[in-house]
């Protein structure tokens, strides 16, 4: 009798539990031990330092300079001398430091946002080339003509303004960017042209020349303007804290087309 008795509760605790759909039967968890959600919406500004290589063409970059120079000379006219490939390309690397703001819009797990980001680091390149060719021409002349290009650039501040668009994944934000790049660059070019025609006819013509000219451009602080993209991640450390690694490629158009890739990594607060 006992033993039935036992065996009823036992039984009745069990259909108890059952009729209670208790969660510790399941195998439940509560809502609220989930992945927590990070408030990304908001501004936020932050610091960071940058390491980068930039890569300069000069090939083309004294063209209208030498074209200039030599407007109106026959050879020019005739052989298009100005258009010599004379330069070359320069590659450095360097390191720099600076700064970003932005906001985000935030809906659930997608986020929005524009920034402005801003480096200070120097990159500089240097091209130099000269070349000198026999033509026959005009008639009865054996004229040579010299040519030499030089060709400088230095790029002490660059930025970008940008668009944002990222995933917030619990304390991760992966984000893709892209927007308008603008620089400060000091740009020196200088081409100079030195042209000899000897008589070789027999009508006793003296000959002419030597003569040589000169042209040259020197731009202070000039604004280069471009575009910008790249990819990144903020990581929030603590509430309103985060850490950021980021990498992007920046392309100028100026006298000289320079390209920029930077890896970064920063520190940044959100209100």
């Amino acid at each position: 009798m006992r033993k039935l008795l036992v065996a009823g509760m036992m039984l009745g605790a069990v259909q108890g539990a059952q009729a209670a759909d208790l969660p510790i039967l399941r195998g439940a968890v509560p809502d609220t031990y989930g992945p927590r959600v990070v408030n990304w919406e908001g501004f936020y500004i932050g610091g960071q330092a940058s390491y980068g290589t930039a890569d300069m063409n000069f090939v083309n970059s004294n063209q209208s300079l030498t074209k200039k120079l030599l407007n109106n000379v026959d050879v020019e006219q005739e052989y298009k001398i100005s258009q010599w490939p004379l330069l070359g390309k320069s590659s450095q690397s360097n390191s720099g430091f600076g700064g970003f703001a932005g906001y985000n819009m935030q809906w659930e797990d997608s986020i929005l946002g524009v920034e402005l980001n801003y480096v200070h680091g120097k990159f500089s390149g240097l091209s130099a080339g000269s070349q000198s060719r026999t033509m026959f021409y005009p008639e009865d002349y054996m004229t040579t003509a010299t040519l030499t290009q030089i060709a400088a650039m230095q790029i002490s501040d660059y930025g970008s303004f940008r668009a944002r668009a990222g995933y917030a994944a619990g304390s991760f934000l992966p984000y893709m960017f892209g927007g308008v790049a603008l620089g400060q660059a000091d740009i020196q070019r200088s081409a100079s042209a030195s042209l000899y025609y000897r008589y070789t006819g027999t009508q006793g013509l003296p000959d002419i020349g030597p003569s040589s000219r000169t042209e040259s451009s020197d731009l202070k602080s000039h604004f280069v303007f471009g575009y910008s993209a790249g990819l990144g991640m903020d990581v929030m450390l603590m509430q309103g804290l985060f850490l950021r690694a980021e990498w992007e490629y920046l392309r100028f158009t100026s006298p000289v087309d320079v390209s920029i890739n930077t890896v970064r990594a920063g520190l940044g607060y959100k209100f």
